[in-house]
């Protein structure tokens, strides 16, 4: 069969053998329904005012009442017009201004955590041109600064030691509102709940107590659930921040579907909210699709998609999205998988983003560095490399730890698979670099597999559009996930 894969800002075909499975996201097996349009105010409306767990919005603020809203970056979510965070806001705002919260009490926060800071034009994007002109031009919308000291207050340490630093203005509001996306994510199953604070209106020191290999390589990270330490740490920390504020965050939270559109609407206490979320979200993410394990999974990667430009080109930001989907698809992945994967893998960088990793990849090419792991002891070198620093906070760079996320993620590829395959290089020493075997076409690579790893005969799953679509975590056909 023929097939095409992303490849670069373009598409790269393959012949394939006709028995191979095919899986795409929404389409292959369907999401539950999403709420339609034209009910989407009356559903958020409904969340909003019947809060889990807690009083709803009108009996926590009041007139004087400094509130803070915080709303994921461009990474999460969709950007649509009905898009969550466009439909929740302005009627969180309705309910705040209800009770006579007054607008210049409001700040609007983007909790981009380690990610680089969203520029004007991707705030107007995910907020919308509505809230954009209401909060930006008197400066009531911001990015979170992890770096920004006098705007972060540490508040000690977890019961299992890990510290948390946060966000100043959160921690000193009367109510603070956690917007966030309930979608299948790698990294401790799903975004938002407590995994949107612990992780985007903290420092890196918090983020370096789960976003490393001894938590990241463990066996309950791989496959990716909801009860693994990371997701355990993103509670702990999530809820240690409410001990210390005083108050409970305010969460309203949309299950999405591969298009990111609301399949359910929840809000109130994260600690009681997010099983209902996840019940809701188990059954579009975590899909019993495969009666026998694959030894061979195929798909390709864009230039562009996820943090940014140059993702499906930097040597180690294309590791992570290998991984990524390993985290994904490892219930279904035979003992001696390969993956095969185009990628134009030219050399672009985009140091611009990425100003560290670079030398991050130049370092791993020497001085006993053999696994990615390896890397992990500079960790704190390039945290507090002074003009990484500078550019994340004035040039809207990543933040330098965030690279190490990128490698700790990036050595679950290597753990578990036989041999990965970068196909359609056009540098391909760069992934010849980070351990992985390069070969012209899907075809040959293919043919270089049978020879060497799955047989003759491999199990063979494609998996077009896993890059532009939002992921599932496909599991065998007799598994039940129990989230």
């Amino acid at each position: 069969m023929k097939l095409s894969f992303e490849y670069g800002h373009g598409m790269m075909e393959a012949n394939l053998p006709d028995n191979t499975d095919v899986f795409i996201p929404g389409e292959t097996v369907p999401d539950p329904a999403y709420i339609p349009e034209d009910q989407l105010v009356d559903k958020t409306l409904e969340s909003l005012r019947n809060p889990i767990g807690m009083e709803p919005l009108t009996k926590l603020a009041k007139k004087g009442s400094k509130v803070t809203i915080i709303f994921p970056d461009r990474v999460k979510g969709g950007e649509q017009p009905t898009a969550h965070r466009k439909v929740s806001i302005k009627l969180i705002l309705q309910e705040l201004y209800s009770v006579g919260v007054e607008k210049e009490d409001i700040l609007l926060i983007c909790s981009n955590g380690l990610h680089r800071k969203n520029t004007e034009k991707e705030i107007r994007g995910v907020l919308g041109d509505e809230l954009f002109n209401e909060f930006w031009h008197t400066h009531q919308i911001m990015n979170h600064d992890s770096e920004d000291y006098d705007h972060l207050v540490d508040l000690g340490v977890t019961g299992r030691g890990d510290p948390v630093i946060m966000n100043k203005y959160v921690f000193d509001s009367d109510v603070a509102i956690l917007i966030g996306h309930t979608q299948g994510n790698p990294y401790g199953g799903y975004s938002g709940g407590y995994k949107h604070c612990s992780t985007g209106i903290t420092h890196w020191r918090s983020i370096a107590s789960h976003h490393v290999p001894h938590v990241m390589h463990r066996s309950d990270f791989v496959p990716v659930s909801g009860h693994s330490m990371m997701r355990t740490k993103f509670d702990e920390i999530g809820q240690h921040m409410e001990e210390r504020m005083g108050k409970k965050f305010f969460c309203c939270d949309a299950v999405l579907d591969t298009r990111s559109r609301q399949i359910e609407i929840n809000s109130g206490y994260a600690k009681e909210m997010q099983p209902k979320s996840w019940a809701t979200a188990d059954k579009r993410t975590y899909v019993p699709f495969a009666d026998k394990k694959y030894d061979v999974l195929i798909f390709g990667m864009p230039q562009f998609f996820h943090y940014g430009d140059g993702m499906g080109t930097n040597p180690i930001m294309f590791m992570q999205a290998l991984s990524a989907q390993v985290i994904r698809f490892k219930r279904i992945m035979s003992e001696n998988c390969v993956i095969i994967c185009s990628s134009v893998c030219n050399g672009y960088f985009h140091d611009e983003l990425w100003p560290y990793l670079r030398e991050m990849y130049e370092l791993f090419q020497k001085d006993g560095m053999n696994t990615l792991p390896d890397m992990n002891r500079l960790g704190e070198y390039f945290a507090t490399n002074e003009e990484y620093i500078r550019k994340y906070r004035y040039t809207n760079a990543f933040h330098p730890f965030h690279g190490f996320s990128m490698i700790s993620c990036g050595h679950i590829a290597e753990k578990n698979t036989s041999a990965i395959y970068i196909v359609g290089a056009q540098e391909p020493g760069y992934a010849r670099g980070m351990g992985l075997k390069t070969r012209a076409t899907f075809e040959e690579a293919l043919e270089d597999a049978k020879n060497k790893f799955v047989g003759q005969k491999p199990n063979i799953l494609a998996l077009p559009m896993t890059f532009k679509l939002a992921s599932v975590h496909l599991t065998m056909k007799n598994e039940i996930y129990q989230g």
